[in-house]
């Protein structure tokens, strides 16, 4: 005798119960989830923001199954107004960002899954020379973690900048074929940093557009305001990209331009000072790019440069010490007071970081302490002298403060020197595609992510952020969309040349 349990017989009895509940189900489950979140609210408070969290998981683990692009897009928006762990004051040891880190651990995981199983990347974009680097940066970070002073903290520092380069560069690679999409990601990113910007401005205007208050109003969205330039400076040359792009519609244009005059003036009120600098450096590429100056022109000229400095260090140096204007008392004692390093506390202390991070260099050259260690062991390296009003020896207020120093000391020469290779390879490669690109509206984006990522670039001479997501995601997906430029909209130029030339 058959069972009424079989297969067909749940199947029915399934079918039945969803027509007759399905009315009900989702004000059910929305009832007792309020009822519930009354519940914690009002007895078990520490635990409302982990009970509010898991209908944000659900939406993301239903996006994950059924549709993965829109994933990176809500990624993307997700990013800039994410907070930390430490700063929903949960924890005071591991921290972590939420909800995007988890997002792109998962995105992690589901792509090492999916790779068992069958191939999921384009090989010309995985053996790229960009991606190549990358590899290579991975696997001396991984070697290094072996020798660290600090097995646990660099395993932790590596573990995250995988998922880092899995979410923010391996998958944009699938979404990144189609301008739009790179587009689409930007807007993405760009309409929820402006939310911040807004919330940022009124907070802001309270303190009467203090620049001491600058440090911090960006809070619980930025850990300070130097990140919040760095991305501002990011996004301000691809919203004038995307304006000048005749293929968008006329609403985003305007959009752009709006974005475009809200980051202005954001970024000049964020009293960033190194983000200002990065976006002259990038108005100054942008000339050569206009003149169509050689990457081997600009690369002499910038050898010169250095030589003429070591040169002249002396003279150079006691001209900045006679610049003792602090960045106090507005815009242009800000201005002025990015070239003093004898009064100014802020940079000075970048000089007392970037000093024991060569001091540790010196006692580690080659493997270094460790991805990680620097905030944990750079303390003892520091001369009194050198100390400032904001010096600490616990490794708040950042790290080494340079994306280039960092590796140096916690991953000996040849971190740097991986660091710098990335740097003149993707340099040499946005000129290359500048050149290259015939096609006006690919051209247009080319060149503004480019000024872009070179803002970052020169951002990195003076803080590191590439160990938050908040950096890591507009940093690798551009370098991600210049390599899918590379690889996939030359040869759409090639194809489409070779055919109107056999017609």
């Amino acid at each position: 005798m058959a069972s009424p349990f079989n297969n067909q017989s749940l199947r029915s009895y399934y079918s039945k119960f969803l027509s007759i509940a399905a009315p009900y189900i989702v004000p059910a489950l929305l009832m007792a989830y309020i009822v519930g979140d009354g519940y914690i609210f009002a007895n078990k408070k520490f635990y409302i923001y982990p009970y509010n969290v898991i209908p944000i998981a659900l939406f993301i683990i239903y996006l994950a199954i059924f549709h993965l692009q829109y994933l990176v897009y809500v990624l993307a928006f997700a990013t800039p107004l994410a907070i930390s762990l430490k700063e929903m004051g949960l924890t005071q040891g591991p921290d972590l960002s939420i909800p995007t880190e988890p997002i792109m651990a998962g995105l992690m995981f589901m792509y090492i899954l999916n790779s068992l199983h069958k191939r999921v990347s384009d090989q010309k974009f995985m053996n790229h020379p960009v991606s190549w680097i990358i590899y290579i940066q991975l696997g001396w970070m991984l070697f290094t973690c072996f020798t660290s002073t600090d097995f646990v903290v660099s395993i932790k520092y590596f573990t995250s900048r995988l998922w880092f380069i899995f979410s923010c560069y391996i998958i944009m690679q699938h979404l990144f074929v189609h301008r739009k999409n790179i587009i689409n990601f930007v807007f993405a990113y760009a309409f929820a940093l402006a939310i911040v910007v807004c919330y940022t401005t009124v907070v802001h205007a309270g303190y009467n557009f203090n620049d001491k208050a600058a440090d911090w109003v960006v809070s619980p969205f930025y850990n300070d305001h130097t990140a919040y330039g760095a991305a501002l400076a990011m996004f301000i040359p691809v919203m004038v990209g995307i304006m000048l792009m005749k293929s968008v519609s006329k609403f985003m244009r305007l959009m752009a331009l709006g974005l475009f005059l809200l980051f202005m003036m954001a970024i000049v009120l964020s009293f960033a000072r190194a983000g200002w600098l990065s976006l002259v450096v990038a108005l100054c590429i942008l000339g050569t790019l206009l003149l169509k100056l050689k990457f081997r022109t600009i690369i002499i000229t910038l050898v010169s440069g250095v030589v003429i400095f070591f040169a002249f260090q002396t003279e150079i140096l006691m001209v900045l010490g006679r610049n003792s204007t602090d960045a106090e008392g507005g815009f242009e004692n800000n201005i002025q007071s990015v070239s003093n390093i004898s009064t100014d506390a802020s940079n000075r202390e970048r000089i007392n970081r970037w000093s024991c991070a060569i001091r540790m260099w010196e006692d580690k050259p080659w493997l270094g302490w460790g991805p990680g260690t620097y905030m944990f062991k750079y303390a003892p390296y520091q001369l009194s002298y050198q100390l400032t009003i904001i010096s600490t020896n616990f490794g708040t207020n950042g790290n080494a403060h340079s994306e280039y120093l960092g590796p140096l000391a916690e991953q000996g020469i040849v971190g740097l020197l991986i660091v710098v290779v990335l740097l003149f390879y993707s340099t040499s490669l946005g000129y290359r595609l500048v050149y290259s690109i015939m096609e006006r509206e690919d051209k247009v984006l080319c060149i503004s992510l480019f000024l872009g990522l070179m803002t970052y670039f020169v951002h990195g001479f003076f803080n590191n952020f590439l160990d938050t997501d908040k950096l890591s995601l507009p940093f690798w997906a551009f370098l991600a969309a210049l390599v899918c430029m590379d690889l996939f909209y030359l040869k759409q130029e090639k194809q489409k040349t070779k055919i109107a030339g056999s017609a």
